[in-house]
């Protein structure tokens, strides 16, 4: 018989406690083996129990979330799945959290009885059977347990088509969980001779994308900011779509690029989303894109690199060692879609090459 999933859910409300225990069990190969009603209770129970996977609430008494998940990190590394309230203070508690090293967040609304319970559940479930499968997150911990967190994950060397220069009027970056970890990985190191706009979807509820905007406007050389409806595009601006809107292109009558912020389409299963998003980018600026699809879970973004592939544009993937979840970018390279692909700490160097000639920078 196959063994279970092992879940310890942490958290201080009982309610929470139950909601998550009954949802996580209803799929057969998920069992919570323990809860804990505090952050003390949490860390002890995950150092002798030593479960897959840990659901931890960020506000509890006596040692709050963060201070929890820096304990399990030093001393018994674990996949953490975070639970979020849906507020700004919640939104840069778990931005700390990530680069802390869970590898990702459910919002705590998510867990209340509502009328999308159905897909809430699924979505969980989900989350938690894709971390534990990951070989990129196990082998994260692994070297963390090795007392070496900043060890490099192998490289392997791709055969690739070299990036052209001097031909692209937009970046287009899709991007799922384990994305704010990575985005702070590569933005930084973005040049400022990157003449274009850089449009990126980071799948995330509202206010978290606001903050994770603000918190990487600090670190960048190029501008980053949430994107807003009607505002003309810029060039070496880097625009993060509003979370629970789709970003899009339109042109005004003076044929000007302005952002379009929407609902609509309704139907995808993510909003914001990368296919929405490269789509729009692909029908402005055509075979002058350059694609990114990065670490994530599903295949948001195949079909809009599909699209880009077809005018002749150029796209990077990141390689399965260095992603949390290799999903969204496998999609693309199983496809043979992807021109290039590179390790996390490499893609920086190769969208600036793109840009400056080879000249160093």
């Amino acid at each position: 018989m196959k063994r279970k999933i092992q879940v310890l859910v942490v958290d201080d409300s009982a309610f929470m406690r139950k909601s998550l225990s009954i949802m996580l069990e209803s799929d057969d190969e998920i069992e919570v083996v323990a809860t804990a009603n505090d952050g003390v209770e949490g860390f002890e129970k995950a150092k002798s129990l030593r479960p897959d996977l840990i659901t931890l609430d960020i506000e509890m008494p006596r040692m709050d979330g963060l201070a929890t998940l820096k304990k399990i990190m030093q001393e018994c590394p674990t996949s953490v799945l975070m639970v979020s309230s849906l507020t700004t203070e919640g939104a840069e508690a778990t931005l700390k959290a990530l680069e802390y090293g869970a590898v990702d967040f459910i919002p705590k609304e998510l867990s209340f009885v509502n009328v999308n319970i159905i897909k809430i559940k699924e979505d969980l479930i989900r989350k938690v059977k894709e971390i534990v499968k990951q070989k990129s997150v196990q082998a994260r911990l692994s070297r963390i347990r090795l007392s070496s967190p900043s060890a490099p994950a192998p490289v392997k060397n791709y055969v690739a088509k070299p990036i052209p220069s001097g031909i692209f009027k937009a970046v287009a970056l899709g991007i799922s969980t384990g994305g704010p970890f990575s985005l702070q990985k590569i933005l930084p190191n973005f040049s400022k001779a990157i003449n274009c706009p850089v449009f990126i979807v980071q799948h995330m509820p509202p206010k978290f994308t606001k903050s994770l905007a603000e918190r990487l406007n600090s670190m960048c050389q190029l501008q980053v900011k949430e994107a807003e409806n009607d505002e003309p595009v810029k060039p070496g601006v880097i625009y993060i779509a509003p979370g629970g809107f789709h970003m899009k292109l339109r042109k005004n009558l003076q044929n000007e690029v302005l952002i379009h912020i929407t609902e609509e389409p309704s139907t995808t299963l993510h909003r914001p989303s990368v296919d929405v998003m490269i789509n729009s980018v692909v029908s402005v600026y055509g075979k002058n894109t350059l694609g990114i699809i990065m670490t994530g879970m599903g295949k948001d973004g195949f079909e809009g690199i599909t699209e880009l592939k077809k005018t002749g544009g150029y796209c990077i993937a990141q390689d399965e060692e260095t992603c949390v979840v290799y999903g969204m970018p496998k999609a693309v390279n199983d496809a043979g879609l992807s021109d290039v692909i590179l390790p996390l700490e490499q893609i920086s160097e190769q969208v600036n090459k793109a840009f400056t000639n080879g000249r160093r920078i």
